[in-house]
């Protein structure tokens, strides 16, 4: 009898690490125990680094030449090479050495306050909760087990960004079991990409005033090194309000070496104290909190972010829109996520606002985004795209509503080939005028993979419409207003042919009914019952 040959799982390694350490939660709750697993994860990466760094620098493969005359426990050679000082009672070894001990928790947090102490940019970033009395000691000893078989800092990891795909995955599968909170502090990374591909923040300032866990920042970084840039041809700022998921976005760019020393926590957030009041950036990209009420407006009558007239006190969408206008460079551009009802709200001066933002020609694109797409709200959604310095007259509105696909049984994503038709929209649009832009130049010099088309309007897709447009439609953004509804393809079948097969089904359908009523009405007959039907 022929045996069944065992098959290797087609699974990513990001998804069954996951599913192993998932195992290990019982009780904890996704929100906390996320804390707990990439801490670990954390950890164990620049542990892995050092450790690999450190036998280079023994076997005389740095800059700094024969490893004879090498201080192994000096930790300016580290520096020397970008790598993270760690001591010894937070090395990988001592930890998983000390994993079946009941005190393991204790050490850990140990442990990250000698990594924050010898490393100031990690300084108030590492988790110290692993010694809290509702974590089960053995349960920590399972997931340091469970990391320890995985090289995740070394050079072979590292060029195949294993431990950015697996914080990442991470990130999004805990977003998802913690549902509504967990989409304060991720967004989706399809949308992401998507904003970022269409920003093509290739050199400059990027700033997110409402950070979360950084992805916008992973996502542009990765942008400009895919387009044979590199990692000091661009800045980061950004603000978040809530400190565990400032942590989360600070480890997210330590591990990936980026300069996270310009995103910035304070509890007040962006509005009501801005940690960079003087910032004009090129790039801005955010997915601000929707709909946001009770945000501070009463204490900023008069402020001078609302140039364009000052947002109600019970929704903070055009507050956002203005604090990001109010940071942009001059010829700087800025996208944003928020809920559908921005583009027709016309409450408390709203419709006043975006009136005004039309006028100004702040306003680039619009792009309605398809429902199911966040882990936290099923409010449609779409992005903004509003950039200075505009000699275009006119917005492209892009419908995406029907595109994506069921990523699980509740949530949707943008498949590549989606982001590609939305983006080089976009883009294509911008071209198809005489005005060309740096960053358009800044594009063709670094020799964009994507090819340059022509732009058309597409019913049911894509419209690009001028101020008149917009006027008749009394300043209502809604893509599915200026798009219309797509024409049905032609089946090359006469009208009249159709008409005819038409007529010959309702006319046999009616004859059918017509038989049937008799039929009923003869067999009632036959037990004395007169039916007129």
């Amino acid at each position: 009898m022929a045996t069944k040959k065992a098959t290797k799982t087609s699974e990513p390694f990001e998804k069954q690490l996951f599913k192993a350490a998932d195992k290990l939660r019982k009780n904890i709750d996704a929100a906390e125990y996320k804390h707990v697993v990439l801490g670990l994860i954390f950890l164990k990466f620049i542990s892995d680094a050092f450790e690999e760094y450190r036998e280079k620098l023994k076997n005389g493969e740095t800059d700094f030449g024969d490893g004879e005359f090498i201080d192994l426990e000096d930790r300016d050679f580290y520096a020397g090479g970008g790598i993270f000082w760690v001591p010894i009672e937070a090395r990988w070894e001592t930890i998983h050495n000390a994993s079946k001990l009941p005190t393991i928790g204790k050490t850990l947090d140990i442990s990250m306050d000698a990594i924050e102490r010898e490393n100031p940019t990690l300084k108030g970033v590492l988790p110290k909760i692993y010694a809290k009395e509702n974590l089960d000691q053995a349960t920590l000893g399972g997931l340091i087990d469970l990391i320890a078989d995985t090289a995740i800092g070394d050079a072979a990891a590292q060029s195949k960004d294993l431990l950015g795909r697996v914080y990442e995955y991470f990130l999004g599968e805990f977003a998802n079991a913690e549902g509504k909170k967990g989409g304060q502090f991720y967004t989706p990374k399809s949308i992401v990409r998507l904003m970022v591909e269409m920003l093509e923040p290739y050199k400059g300032r990027v700033y997110d005033p409402a950070c979360g866990s950084g992805g916008m920042f992973v996502m542009s970084e990765k942008f400009v090194k895919e387009h044979g840039g590199g990692l000091d041809d661009i800045s980061l700022y950004g603000q978040e309000s809530n400190q565990t998921t400032w942590k989360l976005s600070r480890m997210n760019l330590a591990i990936r070496g980026i300069d996270g020393s310009g995103v910035k926590w304070n509890a007040e957030g962006s509005f009501l104290k801005d940690e960079h009041r003087d910032l004009k950036a090129d790039f801005i990209i955010a997915n601000p909190p929707f709909n946001q009420d009770e945000w501070g407006v009463d204490l900023l009558q008069g402020d001078a972010r609302w140039q364009y007239g000052t947002p109600p006190k019970g929704n903070a969408n055009y507050g956002w829109i203005q604090h990001m206008l109010y940071h942009t460079a001059p010829t700087g551009t800025c996208a944003l996520v928020l809920a559908n009802g921005s583009l027709s709200s016309n409450q408390s001066g709203e419709g006043e606002i975006r009136e005004a933002l039309v006028r100004a020609n702040l306003v680039d694109c619009i792009v309605a985004l398809p429902k199911q797409l966040f882990y936290n709200t099923g409010i449609p959604a779409c992005i903004w795209f509003l950039r200075r310095g505009r000699k275009k007259e006119e917005t492209l509105f892009i419908d995406a509503s029907n595109m994506g696909y069921m990523e699980d049984r509740t949530h949707k994503a943008f498949a590549d080939e989606d982001v590609a038709k939305i983006r080089d929209s976009y883009l294509n649009w911008r071209a198809c005028s005489s005005e060309t832009s740096a960053r358009e130049r800044q594009t063709e010099q670094l020799g964009c993979a994507r090819s340059a088309g022509t732009y058309e309007d597409e019913k049911g897709y894509c419209k690009s419409a001028n101020l008149t447009g917009i006027e008749k439609h009394n300043f209502i953004l809604t893509p599915g207003r200026y798009v219309g509804i797509p024409e049905e393809e032609d089946d090359g079948i006469p009208y009249q042919d159709k008409i005819d097969e038409l007529t010959e089904k309702l006319t046999a359908q009616v004859q059918k009914e017509t038989e049937l009523n008799q039929e009923i009405q003869n067999q009632l007959a036959k037990v004395g019952i007169t039916l007129n039907l």
